[in-house]
């Protein structure tokens, strides 16, 4: 993917999570030095670089370095990256090497499955000097196991859009605009498989999530748009999750034993659309069509899957205090209620994926899970959340939860900016503390 917004750095990457090696090819529309590392959320003294080159006679040179200040490199003592190649035509330098998730290099940071802050940096001759102008930060998973592109596409696909049309965004800082729109009518059931953004050019800074519900009968839905939690309580009907994108995220496709069930008499008919709207230049005129784009096919999966939300909403009390350095608040799910809640015996469901949302003030997020009293295991976590980059994951492993356990969110917090109380609620400057966890087999249940 591309580092820079005029796409002149361009990373490719690989990793093998047994022996904890992972591989980074970095091409640079440059004849000079290109440089690429792990930096951190605050500053760029102490980032871990990997430099190279390669000089006009056709030699090059490679080295493992790091910041001491935000532009003064200096080599590492422990050379822990390993050169794969290094070459230059008349128009890129292209450089791979592969390195450790972690090694005992005090300069060297740790590759992790959390938000990886990636430096790419380059010049225009072979002199190792940083320039602000060509120094970029990316936001990376760079451990997600599973991505898009890896996954098969069925023949058969058909492609379907919930989106809200010509809505006119109030010069509000915080919209929430809800509609009720059909699904697919199919004569037998299907799967939605994979589902991305819609994005109205030139809107993508305004949208911070879009969340698709299932609802159950048409005639009890509103019509038109309107505020989802408004003074019509209507609009705020149907709270079980199918689909969801945030700030930051891209396409998903479900591992391919799983899919969102769609044609039977149990599946919805009917879903509502909320588009969470973050107008804070309070510009007036601007209309939006965006939404969601499903793709799903008549070849069904083993599992239907289903989304289950974790965490607090806008819970009343819910407020964090002003120059926290870390202030942690927590939401406790406990399964022992599931078959009170879902009407029925509830199975032990599998977590594959997860979605971690906090807004601007999160730095951290976890879910543990606890079987009798112990803690079992973590079942995701982030410990470099970032606002900008919320993507549904995928676990490297399929995690059971049985009714009994308990399930902890813990979400860490950081108000050094501000100097009056931040309050839970639905506006970007509120906070919230969600993780939404994608599993099978699907039941009633939409949040705990």
């Amino acid at each position: 993917r591309f580092l820079d917004p005029s796409n002149v750095i361009f990373l490719r990457w690989d990793f093998d999570l047994e022996t904890e090696i992972i591989t980074f090819e970095l091409q640079v529309r440059t004849t000079g030095w290109v440089g690429l590392g792990v930096t951190s959320r605050y500053t760029r003294a102490g980032s871990d670089l990997v430099v190279g080159g390669v000089l006009p006679d056709g030699n090059i040179y490679f080295s493992d370095q790091h910041l001491v200040d935000e532009d003064t490199l200096e080599e590492d003592g422990s050379q822990d990256a390993e050169l794969q190649g290094l070459t230059e035509d008349a128009v890129y330098t292209t450089m791979r090497f592969s390195r450790p998730f972690r090694s005992c290099d005090p300069h060297d940071q740790d590759i992790t499955s959390d938000t990886i802050r990636v430096l790419a940096t380059y010049g225009q001759d072979d002199t190792l000097k940083l320039d602000q102008d060509r120094t970029f930060v990316k936001s990376i998973f760079l451990l997600q196991v599973v991505h898009p592109d890896d996954l098969d596409v069925p023949e058969d696909t058909i492609i379907h859009d919930l989106e809200i049309t010509d809505f006119l965004i109030p010069e509000d800082d915080t919209t929430y605009a809800c509609t009720f729109l059909p699904l697919p009518i199919v004569s037998r059931k299907h799967h939605i498989f994979k589902f991305e953004p819609k994005l109205l050019e030139h809107n993508e800074t305004m949208v911070h999530h879009i969340l698709v519900y299932a609802c159950g009968n048409a005639s009890v839905l509103p019509t038109g748009i309107s505020d989802c939690y408004g003074a019509d309580p209507a609009f705020s009907l149907c709270s079980q999750v199918i689909v969801g994108w945030a700030v930051g995220g891209t396409s998903y496709q479900f591992p391919d034993d799983v899919g969102v069930s769609l044609g039977t008499p149990l599946d919805p008919q009917w879903i509502r659309l909320e588009i969470h709207y973050s107008n804070f230049h309070n510009l007036p005129g601007v209309y939006d069509s965006s939404g969601i784009r499903l793709y799903y096919t008549a070849r069904l999966r083993k599992y239907d899957m289903g989304v289950l939300q974790l965490g607090f909403f806008t819970f009343p009390i819910h407020f964090i205090p002003p120059g926290a350095e870390s202030f942690l608040s927590y939401g406790l799910c406990k399964t022992e209620k599931f078959e009170e809640m879902n009407g029925a015996p509830v199975p032990d469901i599998q977590v594959y994926g997860y979605l971690l949302h906090t807004h601007l003030a999160g730095r951290a997020l976890q879910a543990v899970q606890y079987r009798n009293g112990a803690q079992l295991r973590t079942i995701c976590k982030d410990d470099s959340y970032d606002f900008n980059l919320q993507e549904t994951r995928d676990l490297p492993y399929r995690a059971e939860i049985k009714p009994g356990d308990e399930l902890l969110v813990e979400c860490h917090y950081q108000t050094l900016d501000r100097d009056s109380l931040t309050f839970g609620g639905p506006s970007t400057i509120n906070e919230m503390c969600l993780i939404f966890l994608f599993y099978y087999p699907r039941n009633n249940i939409s949040s705990c």
